[in-house]
């Protein structure tokens, strides 16, 4: 009984791995996770390179790259309700498959945040400017940009800004995300009145009426242009796990985070449907001019349509756009800092990755590593190439669909034994998860087949190979090797002693065992705990106390 109460006391305050817990409500939860996706930045960067490869096809494919999201999500759903654990891709899978998937699915998780990070502060900063220049009516301001010199520490400076709110914790990250999450939507609301408006008086560059066959994606083109497509929708609604990457910061660990997650999904998918039909009916398709499919207006669109679109309302998509990259730029530090946390907390990683800040309760150095990786990461692609942020975006549609097609068969694997309780479970633990799983994949090897050319994304190539294949197999190799050094200086975590293999019949979720070994809240390492003979010893020692009393009852 004393032990009980002990536990519970630990877990009210703070997680298994030193996590402050109780945080953060439904609400909380669904505002973090659409700053995160982030959809006036998304838009303005994903939405051009998109229509340029189906044209007013855009909806559809829209559509389509929803599908094998939602089903996904289901499988998340399922997992998180039997595992709430920080490491959500990474955990699941080295539970579900083995410590080498799993390392290899947090890793793409990890990889593709920190590639994102750097756009993000990219784009934030091309609109602070661009804000800038608007509002002293200063052209010359905007050009501010391209300069290196004020460019990249401008960026720098910026990333380390959301590092540190971040670091302070998700109540602070919660309160400045309320705000920037309103002013954007604002902004594209207002954004998609004003288009249409446009388009019934008459005044836009190429009217073009709406029409039922934007949302038929057989007429879209062939296989590789829908491939092409849907790579790139599915990056526009990448982020909306880190709703989950959260969750033992939640109210609920076990409901919260998934609730939240499938409304994020419902309201991102309600706004980016009404952008598209807003954009092309007003621009047109054409390579042109204002036109969507003109190459100059492709990495960001808004940019290029704010003004003739909202004329003096232009400021205000401005700081709407500033707004969303930097409220994602910090939001977004949650997903690979925690994740960064589970893999040193479980041994995948040295154990000061699993370093929590005394005071604030979060993941110091998984956040000051995410920080200084995307800095690094945003000087050397802007030093090498001009098209880099087109082409790590489409690299981006590469990763996400990699570690999200990974945990989906995850569900199903780990769940194997419990598939058919119910008609329900087939589909919510089988069908779903599995579909979604094997159309990402299927996703991931096709687009990394067509990316090979060097015309796929912005043209840029190295030897012959498209630059987008280079980005996204590059980091992936980079990860193996990571993953190799890592295993001989740490083979604990892979020999399985760590994180075992098990599946929901067989598991014994050690949160709270690692939790009230932690109760003191001194210890700042929580992986001392999780990797050490001690742990061990009281998770064998729990293990056999359930055995006995079940002994007992029986």
């Amino acid at each position: 009984m004393a032990t009980s109460k002990q536990k519970q006391k630990s877990s009210a305050s703070f997680s298994g791995k030193g996590l402050a817990a109780g945080k953060v409500g439904v609400l909380g939860a669904v505002v973090i996770g659409v700053s995160c996706i982030a959809p006036a930045y998304t838009l303005t960067s994903g939405l051009g390179p998109t229509i340029s490869e189906v044209g007013t096809h855009v909806p559809a494919i829209l559509l389509l790259g929803f599908i094998p999201m939602l089903l996904v999500a289901f499988g998340y759903k399922e997992l998180n309700n039997r595992v709430p654990d920080s490491g959500t891709s990474f955990t699941w899978a080295t539970k579900a498959f083995n410590p080498w998937i799993g390392w290899m699915g947090g890793w793409g998780l990890i990889a593709a945040t920190v590639i994102v990070l750097s756009n993000l502060a990219a784009v934030a900063v091309d609109f602070f400017y661009l804000m800038l220049a608007q509002l002293f009516g200063d052209p010359a301001i905007a050009d501010l940009t391209r300069n290196l010199w004020v460019n990249i520490p401008t960026t720098i400076v910026l990333i380390a800004l959301a590092a540190w709110i971040s670091y302070v914790g998700v109540e602070a990250t919660k309160a400045v995300q309320y705000v920037l999450v309103v002013v954007q939507i604002v902004v594209l609301g207002g954004f998609v009145i004003m288009a249409f408006r446009g388009v019934s008086e008459g005044t836009a560059f190429d009217a073009t009426p709406v029409s039922l066959d934007w949302f038929n994606p057989l007429s879209a083109g062939d296989f590789s242009v829908i491939a092409a497509g849907v790579s790139l929708s599915i990056f526009m609604f990448w982020g909306w796990d880190t709703t989950l990457t959260m969750n033992e910061e939640t109210k609920d660990p076990k409901t919260t985070s998934a609730r939240a997650s499938i409304i994020v999904m419902l309201v991102i998918m309600t706004v980016y449907i009404s952008v598209a039909l807003a954009v092309v009916a007003w621009a047109g398709t054409g390579d042109e001019g204002l036109g969507a499919g003109n190459p100059e207006n492709q990495e960001s669109i808004f940019a290029a349509l704010a003004g003739p679109v909202m004329g003096p309302f232009a400021l205000a998509m401005a700081v709407g756009i500033m707004a969303s990259s930097f409220a994602s730029l910090q939001s977004t530090m949650v997903s690979p800092s925690r994740t960064l946390l589970a893999m040193g907390y479980y041994g995948a990683l040295p154990p000061r990755f699993a370093k929590i800040s005394p005071k604030y309760r979060t993941p110091s150095m998984g956040t000051i590593f995410s920080a200084a990786a995307a800095g690094t990461f945003y000087i050397v692609t802007r030093l090498l190439s001009e098209n880099a942020l087109w082409d790590t975006i489409t690299a981006l549609g590469l990763m996400v669909c990699f570690y999200y097609g990974i945990t989906a068969l995850a569900a199903v694997w780990y769940l194997r034994h419990e598939l058919f309780e119910s008609a329900k479970t087939v589909l919510t633990r089988l069908v779903f998860p599995l579909l979604g799983g094997i159309m990402l994949l299927v996703m991931f090897f096709k687009t990394a087949y067509d990316s090979l050319d060097p015309s796929y994304g912005s043209g840029s190539s190295l030897g012959g190979i498209g630059m987008v294949f280079i980005l996204g197999m590059g980091v992936l190799v980079i990860g193996v090797t990571i993953m190799i050094i890592t295993a001989i200086k740490n083979p604990a975590f892979f020999r399985g002693e760590t994180l075992p293999q098990v599946d929901s019949t067989t598991d014994t979720y050690m949160g709270d065992v690692v939790g009230a070994a932690l109760e003191d809240g001194d210890a700042t390492t929580a992986s001392a705990a999780a990797g050490s003979n001690v742990a061990n010893e009281q998770a064998a020692t729990a293990k056999a106390a359930n055995n006995e009393k079940d002994e007992d009852q029986k």
